[in-house]
């Protein structure tokens, strides 16, 4: 026995030793040392390309007063940031509309199942399956302090009216097919009306075939709402709630050209899979920014999910008019074009671009309207149709004098309550080719819809672009 303790308490002693030693390594020994951190390293985002930090001359190549809006030239200096290769494209914008549209059904279904079961456990119940999850502490298990703090502030609880309270069961699947549903409660609140089980009197969310023109039931895509705020650093503070609809204006198509058959444009454009790789239309300026704000919740959504101790990702955003030159010149200093200049099609007679060529021949390019998003060569930073093919939003106010007033740093000329024209860039497969000069700048209100206005966004590059001088994007 003596022998044993002795192993023993010699074991304790090493493991005193042990921490004693790992004490003394821990101290700062009262000097400046810092915050431990993790070394960050930054990570491309899918489909988007680095534009190193730089400067150029903001303006036209070929300053001329009676044709540009804005000839003034200013040199101007840009960070780095991430943009996307190409246009958004229907496929991109539809996980969008799905992801919202899926939250708007999965919220009504929640609604049925809290109204309907309330407090009871009622697993075998088919709405279980969609009963939102809230804090709530099961019996005999000690509440911690948040969960007391919760319950005295009101948020220990579940309120179907306060969204605070309770987060959306995302794990079953939705039913979408009328054979599959689960009982006549979830009927009543796909289809409308009220169920044997349920008291309220719900909308539904399907047009019926017989009110559809090809005869097939639609979703009611004005149901598609996505609800969000953004934070005013001028006056500090954080806007109102804005619940947007954001389904792409379809009839965009004919209502841009009168006198024109584009009914299968109208049809089919964004939603059939003929059409997925190109680029989304028929979106406003707000949609763009709502696109915006959802990709950087459901991309920080992700990593909190994946629980990694990680600071979140840059929010994703428009460009600014000043980034989106700057990217469309390609590192090119006084370049008309993405391409270099000043022709609009290559040695061999063909077209650098989608656009309306040869006095107004919409078929010269060999595409009527717009063309894959991936399409042609992407310039020296690998952007691909940064002219031609949809004209794009950007996030600056149009201001005519802009170049004579902005910051030669990161300029930019920020929203105003009285002023909601934003600046538009690039041109589009239904303009000449003078729009097409990364130099020529439009505008559109924030507002409009249009069959020949698409965007793409950028993420700001966190730290210094050191040692990226040569382009690693260049492919050719």
């Amino acid at each position: 026995m003596c022998k044993y303790e002795s192993i023993l308490m010699k074991r304790f002693a090493l493991i005193i030793i042990f921490f004693l030693i790992a004490s003394c390594s821990r101290s700062d020994r009262g000097e400046l040392i810092g915050v431990k951190t993790n070394k960050f390293f930054p990570t491309k985002p899918q489909g988007m390309v680095l534009v190193p930090s730089g400067s150029y001359t903001m303006g036209p190549s070929n300053p001329n007063a009676a044709l540009d809006q804005n000839p003034t030239l200013k040199t101007v200096s840009i960070k780095a940031f991430y943009m996307d290769e190409t246009e958004i494209t229907n496929s991109e914008y539809r996980q969008f509309v799905n992801w919202v549209r899926d939250s708007v059904v999965r919220h009504e279904l929640a609604k049925a199942a809290y109204f309907k079961i309330g407090e009871d456990i009622a697993e075998d119940d088919p709405l279980w399956e969609f009963m939102p999850f809230y804090n709530r502490v099961d019996n005999g298990e000690e509440k911690s302090a948040y969960q007391l703090y919760l319950e005295e502030n009101g948020l220990g609880i579940l309120d179907i009216e306060n969204k605070s309270t309770y987060k959306l069961n995302w794990k079953n699947k939705i039913a979408w097919d009328r054979s599959d549903y689960l009982d006549a409660n979830y009927a009543a609140v796909l289809e409308g009306g009220i169920g044997p089980d349920l008291l309220e009197d719900y909308e539904g969310f399907f047009i019926p075939a017989d009110s559809t023109p090809n005869g097939l039931r639609a979703f009611k895509t004005k149901r598609i709402k996505y609800a969000f705020r953004e934070f005013d650093l001028e006056k500090n503070k954080w806007s109102e709630y804005q619940s947007l609809e954001i389904y792409p204006d379809t009839t965009v198509w004919y209502k841009d050209f009168e006198y024109s058959y584009n009914e299968p444009m109208h049809n089919d454009y964004f939603w059939h899979d003929a059409y997925a790789d190109y680029p989304v239309v028929g979106v406003s300026w707000e949609q763009a920014k709502a696109f915006a704000h959802w990709r950087t919740f459901y991309k920080n959504q992700h990593n909190r999910k994946q629980r990694r101790n990680i600071q979140l990702d840059s929010r994703y955003r428009l460009p600014t008019e000043a980034e989106w030159e700057y990217a469309a010149r390609g590192g090119i200093e006084r370049a008309e074009y993405p391409w270099g200049g000043p022709y609009t099609y290559d040695e061999k007679g063909c077209f650098l671009a989608n656009f309306k060529p040869e006095r107004g021949d919409y078929a010269a390019d060999q595409i009527l309207y717009t063309a894959e998003a991936e399409s042609y060569w992407p310039n020296d930073y690998g952007l691909y149709n940064m002219s031609g093919n949809v004209a794009e939003w950007t996030d600056s106010n149009y201001e005519k004098a802009a170049n004579d007033f902005v910051a030669g740093l990161n300029p930019n000329v920020e929203g105003s309550e009285n002023n909601n024209k934003k600046v538009v860039r690039g041109g589009s497969w239904k303009d000449v080719a003078h729009f097409l000069k990364v130099s020529t700048r439009d505008y559109e209100y924030q507002n409009k819809k249009r069959s020949y206005i698409g965007f793409r966004t950028v993420q700001s590059y966190l730290g210094e672009d050191v040692g990226f001088q040569e382009n690693p994007n260049k492919i050719f």
